[in-house]
């Protein structure tokens, strides 16, 4: 493992009890019924754990997308051509995606990430390159990238948040744009959670029930290929990497 991944990893500590009891607290002293404004209740909370501290104020908000596209699309798993990816991305800078009116919405800053378009791009102001090859291999005929690879995607996740944390960061939102994205995902979720593969592949970009079926095979398909041991993260992520992220708050 790399050794700066190594250490953040230590530095991750567990969600600290008391200030979520604190936020909670005051969930519960506000004029209103008890849990009525549901989840953000409970990420309210959360967040709190996570901070070490009650105080919620949430002035500095970012969005990073990463984009990177996936092998397993010459598999026929996805409505849309891989081109769409490069096409979103260019949305993404030009501030015509749905992710750009909601992040305008709360004041947040969209960060759009190249971690591995195919065709890649010119260099462009808004853009941060991170790329770590164009696009993944095949996950459906052998390992979608090396072990290494793998660890290199997460360093760079890790110094896209740290960038941001030196520009002031309360809290960050997450997201991914690839088009297959959603059949690395299900082989991924299979992988750690060990449910069936029909149980957790869903039809993305909106296939029909015969393309779903294939979409179901070539899932199962990629499991067989690499055999991926649950026990071991990396491992599972080289073999069927998504390139999306979870959230992550400061």
């Amino acid at each position: 493992m790399d050794d700066h991944v190594s250490r953040i990893l230590k530095a991750i500590k567990p969600l600290d009890e008391a200030a979520m009891q604190a936020a909670r607290s005051r969930q519960d002293s506000l004029t209103k019924p008890q849990g009525s404004l549901g989840r953000l209740e409970e990420l309210a909370i959360r967040i709190a754990g996570i901070k070490g501290e009650m105080s919620l104020a949430l002035e500095h908000k970012a969005i990073v997308t990463m984009a990177a596209d996936h092998g397993v699309v010459a598999e026929g798993v996805s409505a849309y051509p891989q081109e769409v990816t490069r096409q979103m991305v260019y949305n993404f800078l030009q501030g015509g995606a749905g992710i750009n009116v909601l992040a305008g919405h709360i004041g947040a800053r969209v960060i759009v990430v190249d971690m591995g378009v195919v065709s890649g791009f010119e260099p462009h102001a808004e853009l941060v390159c991170k790329m770590i090859d164009f696009g993944t291999r095949n996950m459906a005929r052998g390992p979608a990238m090396t072990r290494q690879q793998a660890i290199d995607t997460i360093r760079a996740g890790i110094e896209i948040v740290e960038a941001e944390v030196a520009r002031g960061l309360d809290v960050i939102g997450t997201g991914d744009m690839g088009i297959g994205n959603t059949t690395a995902s299900a082989a991924i979720c299979a992988a750690i959670t060990g449910e069936p593969v029909e149980k957790v592949t869903g039809r993305g970009t909106g296939v029909n029930d015969e393309q779903l079926a294939h979409k179901v095979g070539v899932t199962q398909q990629a499991l067989a290929a690499n055999q991926p041991d649950p026990r071991d993260p990396l491992d599972v992520l080289s073999s069927h990497f998504t390139g999306s992220w979870r959230i992550f708050d400061f």
